[in-house]
């Protein structure tokens, strides 16, 4: 069994902890707020440009880009039955963890990946990211420092321009992102999406009723033109939003697993709270038993010497 000094000693580790994860949490809150109120701010301007997007398709639906599936199969003669399909794969993680399956659950779905087609082109977002695959021994194309703990617009058009680069000179045929959204604050999903080529399903709008004016566009100079600088922006956004709710839902995870740290360290004070008030309690008793049996012991010593004495003068 423990002595007092060690529950004690115990108890102020907890307490010296829980203040560490006290404080992360109260973090982590100033952080989330910090990173949906920038998304919400963020968030008008690719939905415009998604809308824009589906205006240029709806006006030129004729129209073949390398930047869909049918334009880059046409542009690149890739066959719709081609199994050798080369892909790059976009993984956000966290820099650090303490944030509960945040990471785990990436890395799960990105080795399940890797598994399907080992030939895959692999960028890294997050330190967490790096050191697991270095450790796995899978080469790693690019790693993108100081993005996970500071996703900015910057640094996602940087990400951008580097897989368009790569898509543009068709040394990759496919684009895939890996990332961490946010269903509500208290459940968040490992998503798989496809970067590129774009889906035209994904830009659909409803038909416009007969009766309703139409709009009319001119392409200057050209709508494959308009098209080349409306998508990399548009891709970017995608990214940037990918980055956000990542980082929303890192921040969200750590703050659940602070808060049951935080209740766990509370219910393990409350077990050793009782655990040394009980030893502290025996230890008085025996104590207070010790110094009665020692009192009557005294009274019982000095009760023989005065019998002792009366013997004598008898």
């Amino acid at each position: 069994m423990a002595s007092t000094r060690e529950i004690q000693s115990r108890i102020n580790s907890i307490q010296d902890t829980r203040k560490i994860t006290s404080a992360m949490y109260m973090i982590s809150s100033t952080k989330l707020r910090k990173a949906k109120r920038e998304l919400e701010e963020t968030e008008p301007y690719f939905y415009t440009l998604q809308s824009m997007i589906a205006r240029i398709m709806r006006h030129m639906p004729e129209m073949e880009h390398p930047y869909f599936g049918d334009g880059r199969k046409k542009a690149s003669g890739m066959a719709d039955g081609k199994t050798d399909v080369r892909k790059a794969l976009l993984v956000v993680t966290a820099d650090k963890g303490l944030a509960g399956a945040y990471n785990h659950n990436v890395l799960k779905l990105a080795e399940e990946k890797l598994e399907e087609n080992r030939k895959v082109r692999l960028f890294v977002v997050g330190e967490v990211g790096r050191q697991y695959f270095s450790g796995k021994k899978i080469p790693v194309d690019e790693h993108f420092l100081y993005t996970a703990q500071n996703p900015t617009m910057g640094r996602a058009r940087t990400i951008a321009a580097r897989l368009l680069e790569l898509y543009d000179n068709e040394e990759i045929d496919e684009v895939y992102m890996i990332y961490t959204s946010m269903k509500n604050s208290m459940q968040t999903e490992a998503n798989l999406e496809r970067l590129l080529p774009l889906s035209r399903g994904d830009f659909e709008i409803p038909k416009i009723p007969v009766d309703v004016p139409h709009e009319q566009f001119k392409f200057r100079p050209s709508p494959e033109a308009v098209m080349d600088s409306v998508v990399p922006d548009y891709l970017a956004g995608f990214i940037y939003g990918g980055l956000v709710e990542s980082y929303c839902s890192e921040h969200n995870a750590r703050m659940m697993a602070m808060q049951a740290a935080n209740d766990n360290a509370g219910e393990m004070l409350r077990q050793l709270s009782i655990e040394f008030n009980r030893m502290r309690q025996a230890m008085i008793t025996q104590e207070i038993t010790e110094v009665i049996a020692g009192a009557k012991a005294q009274k019982r010593k000095k009760k023989q010497k005065q019998e002792a004495g009366r013997r004598l003068c008898v």
